[in-house]
């Protein structure tokens, strides 16, 4: 990773990232000497400006950024440092420099989850359920989605209390299928975005009418 210190007189900018969250942190600049004891220590080091000297974020606090990854910009002067942070980051006690709440969307998961079953589908190690999921074909897999809905509808119209279980179950297998067919839950989540268009049910109804809709 060669980066170009001198086109700013021997700093750059770090912009800093929760590598879990993927929230900006904070904004910070390194020169050489900071980076490379970043990379050493495993501990987020800045140049500080005001200080005219290197500063480990978290060296006085106690909330250090744990690094997990570096990466620079295409004209290699500016970096992308992913890191966990141990408590809050900013100097007021909030968790960015922003005042934002760094919470992690549980949301985001979906997208790893379905990072690892593909990993599944392509290593297809011994002992995992997906992988035995696999082994078994496609019927199979699209017959457990159906199994896993009915219990889902079942639990949500008796009132039990094993919903968001039910639903998990049926998600977990629905995205097995995406993945048996080479697909994404990421390509159902654009799918719904083009249909959230206004325009989007003004064109079905068109098409309907003109008798070229297709479903």
């Amino acid at each position: 990773m060669e980066i170009d210190f001198d086109k700013s007189g021997g700093l750059v900018p770090a912009i800093i990232q929760d590598a879990t969250t993927k929230n900006v942190l904070m904004l910070g600049f390194m020169n050489k000497e900071a980076l490379d004891k970043t990379l050493a220590t495993g501990k987020v080091t800045f140049w500080s400006r005001s200080r005219n000297c290197l500063w480990t974020k978290g060296e006085t606090s106690g909330n250090y950024l744990n690094l997990v990854s570096v990466k620079s910009d295409c004209d290699n002067d500016t970096l992308l440092v992913r890191a966990t942070p141990d408590g809050p980051t900013c100097h007021k006690g909030t968790d960015t420099c922003w005042g934002e709440e760094n919470a992690y969307n549980p949301i985001v998961f979906l997208s790893e989850l379905q990072d690892f079953i593909d990993r599944r589908r392509e290593e297809m190690p011994e002992g995992s359920y997906t992988t035995a999921l696999f082994n078994k074909g496609l019927n199979r897999i699209a017959q457990k989605v159906g199994e896993e809905a009915v219990e889902t509808v079942i639990e949500a119209t008796t009132g039990g209390d094993k919903l968001v279980d039910e639903a998990s179950d049926l998600l977990y297998h629905l995205i097995v299928l995406l993945a048996s067919k080479e697909l994404r839950i990421e390509d159902l989540a654009a799918e719904l975005l083009r249909r959230h268009n206004p325009d989007w049910d003004k064109a079905r109804r068109k098409a309907k009418a003109d008798g070229t809709y297709r479903k």
